[in-house]
């Protein structure tokens, strides 16, 4: 039996119940009744009626659904963990299968006296309810990089205000532009061609809605049970997933405004060894930096747990008292700096990455320059281009309405073409769309990128030369990032300098620096930790052979010896 110390140390440790006293956790411990299953039992069925919420005490359980007649295995449960949080939740039935991988205790706690709870303690429903729809988020959303033993614990996005406050433009153009239609239609329905600029200008405007609030939606804040991870998104644009692990946290803050505390929302700032992670205006905040907290908490019991038992490993190894783990590992030839993996292709200007500025595979970061570069560069064809296509929609209107002009006639079996039109489609289809493609590749090709170990500034030539500069991680002295001038601080671009040695590479017109800046910061501390761990561990080897030699020699350490026997035999 769990006694109600045990049960109150248990809860304090729980986000979910943040805000209450030593008192009140002892009369909420008293309510969950304390039950237990074997191995391989099933708890909870997938559409099965929820009428109980459980805390994990001890061992796991693993969660698994069925969509479309296919499983999907959601995650596996420790101790801490909670599930069946459906029965606290009006009319809801299972959304999954839960079943124990070893034997678990499990706290259970009815529908019934969850309402009683709420009414005593009101303060804790605000915990419960950020839970609940931070795990109801996770469910719905599947991301590409979370590895099969990670659990998302939680998920946030900006405050809706925020979504409300990017519609606000869009909403009054669209406005703008329905009472103008009213007051003055004939004027933008007289003719086909005004008919069609007012379409494609309200088509712009929902066009412009719809992306803030895609944009507004595709920003997370994320904990799992191994980092921290921060994702934006700007759709076809960029991409970027800053990420700490859990362990490497320093401290976990919350920054207010008054309007964010009139609405409940701020910043959490999440502090790392490598610079902050930010969770910014998220609803609920102090809930928020409370789950962080407690998974904080958790990756660092872990993690001393881990180191303890690695040590105890090391010492048995040495001592002959169990088998060394060995690690097969096939012949290979030995590893070196491995040339960036990227390589341009068709394919590639073809598929969705077309004007993406940042995007990562394989664990390499790659960027390309501001769109705002690419823009200077093809803007003299992309006039050509348009003059030319005007020149040949009047030409093709003229031959329309003239009865004795044609495209292509035949005049004594010889055929005759418009010159005109024939030298547009010419300098169209071989000179402007050409210098177009030439320009875009020429800005798609200067790339600069960031691996596990190495950073690279690599420009290609279309069909000619290739410049490629590259440094060790571990090389680099410093980083700094700035901005160019006025317009660089308006659409965000400017340049990473990165000192190596005695040279200087620079990532050039780069989007939002200061984010390039810290993926490399990041990665190269990334890159020192795990030179570190694997001194930590050669170090921890060393110990442990010191300490199996010591053990093995002990009856030979003379005055040492002396002493033990005199210990035992006093007389």
């Amino acid at each position: 039996m769990i006694d109600t110390e045990e049960r109150v140390f248990f809860l304090a440790n729980s986000h979910l119940f943040r805000g209450l006293g030593e008192d009140d956790l002892a009369v909420v411990a008293e309510q969950f009744e304390e039950v237990s299953f074997p191995s391989q039992h099933v708890v909870q069925e997938q559409g099965a009626s929820a009428d109980n919420f459980f805390l994990i005490y001890s061992g796991s359980v693993k969660v698994v659904r069925m969509v479309k007649q296919q499983k999907q295995e959601l995650a596996t449960l420790i101790a801490g963990d909670y599930f069946g949080e459906e029965a606290l939740l009006p009319t809801q039935r299972r959304s999954a299968t839960v079943t124990t991988v070893e034997k678990v205790v499990l706290l259970e706690l009815s529908k019934s006296t969850f309402q009683e709870l709420l009414k005593k303690y009101p303060q804790i429903k605000v915990n419960f309810e950020v839970s609940f729809s931070s795990l109801k988020l996770a469910r719905r959303l599947r991301f590409k990089w979370v590895r099969p033993d990670e659990v998302i614990y939680f998920i946030a996005r900006k405050h809706q205000i925020f979504l409300a406050q990017g519609l606000i433009g869009p909403v009054f153009a669209f406005l703008l532009a329905l009472v103008l239609i009213l007051l003055f239609g004939p004027m933008f329905f007289h003719s086909i061609f005004t008919s069609l600029i007012t379409l494609f200008v309200l088509a712009g405007i929902i066009g412009w809605g719809v992306w803030s609030w895609i944009d507004w939606g595709n920003d997370y804040y994320i904990v799992t049970n191994q980092r921290v991870v921060w994702l934006e998104k700007i759709v076809g644009i960029y991409d970027s997933r800053q990420e700490a692990p859990l362990s490497k946290i320093l401290s976990v803050g919350v920054e207010t405004a008054l309007s964010g505390r009139l609405l409940d929302y701020g910043n959490v700032i999440v502090r790392t060894f490598v610079g902050r992670i930010p969770f910014r205006f998220v609803d609920h905040p102090y809930q928020a930096a409370a789950i962080v907290e407690e998974y904080w908490r958790r990756a660092q019991e872990t993690s001393h747990r881990e180191d303890v038992e690695a040590m105890k490993q090391a010492i048995r190894e040495k001592l002959g008292l169990t088998e060394a783990k060995k690690t097969i590992k096939p012949l290979a030839p030995e590893k070196k700096a491995m040339p960036s993996p990227y390589k341009p292709s068709l394919l590639m200007v073809l598929s969705r990455d077309i004007f993406r500025l940042r995007f990562e595979e394989r664990g390499t970061i790659t960027y390309r320059k501001h769109l705002f570069v690419l823009f200077q560069q093809v803007g003299l064809p992309s006039f050509f281009i348009i003059l030319d296509i005007v020149a040949l929609l009047f030409r093709l209107r003229s031959i329309a309405l003239s009865p004795n002009v044609r495209f292509i006639t035949i005049q004594q079996g010889v055929v005759h073409v418009d010159t005109f039109m024939l030298a547009l489609l010419i300098f169209l289809v071989l000179v402007f769309l050409p210098w177009w493609l030439y320009q875009y590749l020429d800005w798609s090709n200067d790339i600069f990128q960031v691996t596990q170990d190495q950073i690279f500034d690599i420009d290609r030539k279309p069909f000619g030369t290739e410049q490629r500069r590259s440094a060790p991680l571990d090389s680099i002295l410093s980083t700094r990032a700035s901005r160019i001038g006025l317009l660089g601080y308006i659409i965000n671009y400017g340049n990473v300098y990165i000192s190596v040695g005695s040279a200087e590479l620079v990532f050039e017109s780069v989007f939002d620096p200061v984010a390039v800046q810290l993926d490399i910061d990041m990665r190269r501390l990334a890159n020192s930790a795990k030179k570190q761990e694997a001194k930590d561990k050669a170090e921890r080897d060393n110990m442990a052979e010191w300490l199996a030699t010591y053990h093995q020699n002990f009856g030979d350490l003379g005055p040492t010896s002396e002493l033990v026997d005199r210990r035992r035999n006093p007389e």
